[in-house]
């Protein structure tokens, strides 16, 4: 594999031990398939039959884990996960491709609800557009660019579904998109556009022109998302009863969507002040649906209040903080020191009593390729992972957040057929994946070519 300097440096350790990790047993588990076929191909009309040692379908509630697995996929939808002595493979040959991995695990594609990489470049796409202090008109579709160098390597790890939104120079920065990575066309790309309106609380908006307080923030945020609730519920109410014709004024049009729970704020939000700002002005003043994005330094603090309004928690991309607190009081700063002991940011939610828990990147930042570790991280700085949290966090966590778990996140019947195939659990950074597929179609084999 041959990567640029600057690419590296991104990178680089994560490939150490991702290739420090091959095996010979790897290798050998790449070699072609016997017989010609080529299952998950673009094109076929046939149906898939995947067969794994181990699969995870990792539905919101119910059995989690099938060993010595069969999955099958028609017209790119998952049919059923059951163990494999309850399918006939003979009949089933005869419509369906047979994809033989009986030494892997079988999961849903990833998915990463906060990423800047979907564009050409991350310095001219991230659309910090900071014209005004809120901008929800701001579209972040319009810079997509299919089969990006960033996207395609993401899915190489596993990462089939992404959050694509504007930045945080602004409180509001405008609307996301939800993509699919590996496909070659925007059309097949887009799982909902509007995917989210990205609110940003605190921190970078701070900066905005020559600096705006946080209270000022407040309002004209709070104030912002008034209007638009107002301009929907003009919408609303026209369409069921007539009267004059409301204006058309795409700053607000997000808000449709937003005001019938279709839509969500994605909110980059940190510490505890604005974490709990988020939950209480957002979700229970004005009852839009929302969950927390980055999460990071004490935001954990909110995390009770957080689990009680239904406000999932996707954090990252730091996995990790320290005791130290920092209060400020008019003219001075004070700094509490505990001990300045490290700690795991999703094990302080769960430590709260919090359970819907997720994992982002902010990719570039993490580059998006390392979704997988950034769940690896919860669990070696605390989380308890009984119930497989790690990978929950990654699919039907994120997915159930984003409001699209109808679609992917699980593989449940009537679902998408995105998912990967691995030599192991793929979080551990000892794994290596296989197969990535989307909608029943590959987009991903590491026998063609080892993106990462």
């Amino acid at each position: 594999m041959a990567f640029t300097a600057t690419r590296a440096a991104w990178w680089t350790p994560a490939v150490l031990v991702a290739a420090a990790a091959l095996t010979p047993g790897d290798a050998a588990a790449l070699e072609p398939m016997g017989g010609g076929a080529d299952p998950g191909a673009a094109g076929s009309e046939r149906g898939l039959v995947v067969l794994a040692k181990k699969a995870l379908p990792l539905p919101l509630n119910g059995q989690q884990v099938v060993d010595n697995a069969a999955m099958i996929v028609e017209n790119g939808k998952v049919v059923r996960v059951v163990p494999r002595s309850e399918v006939d493979l003979k009949e089933l040959a005869k419509t369906h491709e047979i994809l033989d991995r009986s030494d892997d695990w079988l999961s849903p594609g990833l998915i990463d609800l906060h990423s800047h990489v979907a564009g050409a470049s991350f310095f001219t796409n991230d659309l910090n557009d900071m014209v005004y202090l809120t901008n929800p008109g701001i579209r972040a579709w319009t810079s997509v660019v299919p089969e990006n160098s960033d996207f395609l390597t993401g899915s190489a790890a596993g990462v089939t579904s992404v959050l694509y939104i504007p930045g945080s120079g602004t409180n509001i920065g405008g609307q996301g998109v939800l993509l699919k990575t590996g496909f070659g066309t925007y059309e097949r790309m887009e799982i909902r556009n509007p995917g989210s309106l990205k609110l940003a609380q605190a921190g970078n908006p701070e900066s905005y022109l020559s600096g705006v307080g946080r209270s000022f923030m407040n309002w004209n945020t709070r104030n912002t998302l008034q209007r638009g609730i107002a301009y929907a519920k003009g919408w609303l109410e026209y369409e069921k009863n007539g009267g004059d014709k409301p204006r058309v004024d795409p700053m607000w049009g997000a808000f449709r969507g937003l005001f019938d729970k279709k839509v969500q704020i994605s909110a980059h939000t940190q510490i505890y002040q604005v974490v709990l700002m988020t939950v209480k002005m957002v979700k229970e003043e004005l009852g839009l649906d929302v969950y927390i994005d980055h999460g990071s330094f004490d935001g954990w603090r909110a995390a009770p209040e957080a689990e009680k309004a239904g406000v999932p928690a996707i954090l990252g991309p730091r996995a990790i903080s320290n005791s130290i607190n920092v209060e400020y009081r008019p003219g001075l700063f004070i700094v509490n020191d505990n001990d300045g002991a490290i700690f795991g940011m999703a094990a302080k939610y769960q430590e709260q009593g919090h359970t819907m828990i997720g994992f982002n990147t902010d990719a570039p930042v993490i580059p998006q390729e390392a979704l997988p570790l950034q769940a690896s991280m919860g669990v070696r700085y605390g989380l308890n992972n009984d119930h497989l949290e790690h990978l929950r966090g990654l699919t039907i966590v994120p997915a159930t957040a984003a409001g699209i778990a109808d679609r992917v996140g699980s593989l449940e019947p009537g679902k998408d057929a995105d998912f990967i195939l691995s030599s192991g659990d793929p979080t551990d950074p000892r794994s290596m994946i296989h197969f990535t597929f989307q909608e029943g179609e590959k987009v991903y084999d590491a026998r063609d070519e080892r993106r990462y």
